[in-house]
């Protein structure tokens, strides 16, 4: 079993009847040589990669730059068309005056099961107070965050806003908060690792940028921007297996992380375990 934990669905072709809504998304994450597919095309490349589920992440950038790559109600029509392939997140732009009213109706309307933010993008930074009540109200829902960390290739966005550094008043004010730290915050590895061993509640995810192959990048991770036993020995359980579709591809990531050498219990955590303790559900310690 393997749950990807981190897919932009810009280009599922059941959300895609508006030629321009798709140009704004392409040109707003940056993503120009893609165009719609079909569920039967999206199904065979997760069977490729033994995945299970997919968690579709959407992003609100209504004050930003004006509409959204991917708004709530679609990842809520996604998630109903197949609700045994797909995990819905929301979204909100945290400077929306009617911000908490968008993630009651996620949260209790549609059921989405955690939130993704974008510092990077949506140009904020995550421990300014008047962040704090988006935080509580994922809390009052027991909801997770998925955060943006690190590097983005997104056109305008700015990695001030998502170094890891940031993060730290969060997990220190919030402890039952859980929420990840997307892509190990790269290239800030180590102050990722240094949050994650401080904070069980911070969890980061595999969807890494890869500049050489993917091989080459994820051995780097795994072996040289950590040391080679941090997983099996104090991490384990806040990585989670997340491939950053459509830039990149599940089945390249998997193939990566299958020559890592590491225990099973680590690797079964990563492949979904940690998922599933992220997002609430019950899982079976180890």
């Amino acid at each position: 079993m393997i749950i990807d934990m981190h897919i932009h669905p810009i280009f599922y072709g059941a959300v895609c009847e508006d030629s321009e809504e798709v140009e704004f998304r392409k040109n707003a994450f940056g993503v120009f040589k893609q165009s719609p597919y079909g569920y039967e095309e999206m199904f065979a490349e997760m069977d490729y990669a033994k995945v299970t589920k997919s968690a579709l992440l959407p992003l609100d950038l209504t004050t930003t730059e004006g509409g959204w790559v991917v708004n709530n109600d679609q990842i809520a029509k996604l998630v109903s068309d197949y609700p045994d392939k797909f995990i819905g997140f929301a979204s909100v732009d945290p400077r929306r005056e009617d911000a908490l009213n968008v993630l009651d109706y996620a949260f209790g309307t549609l059921g989405l099961k955690g939130l993704k933010l974008n510092p990077a993008k949506q140009h904020f930074f995550p421990n300014e107070r008047w962040m704090f009540p988006i935080y509580e109200k994922c809390l009052e829902y027991n909801k997770p965050i998925i955060f943006h960390a690190g590097l983005s290739w997104e056109p305008n966005a700015i990695t001030e806003y998502a170094h890891p550094l940031k993060f730290e008043e969060v997990a220190v004010r919030y402890p039952k908060l859980r929420f990840c730290l997307a892509h190990f915050a790269w290239p800030f590895v180590r102050e990722t690792v240094m949050l994650m061993i401080k904070y069980p509640n911070v969890y980061t995810d595999t969807s890494v940028l890869y500049m050489d192959s993917p091989e080459e990048s994820i051995q780097r991770l795994f072996t040289v921007d950590m040391g080679p036993l941090w997983t099996d020995r104090a991490l384990h359980r806040q990585i989670m297996f997340a491939s950053n579709g459509p830039r990149f591809r599940q089945f390249k990531i998997l193939r990566a992380l299958e020559k890592i050498k590491m225990r099973d219990y680590a690797r079964e955590g990563i492949y979904y375990k940690n998922a599933l303790r992220f997002l609430g559900e019950e899982v079976e310690e180890w």
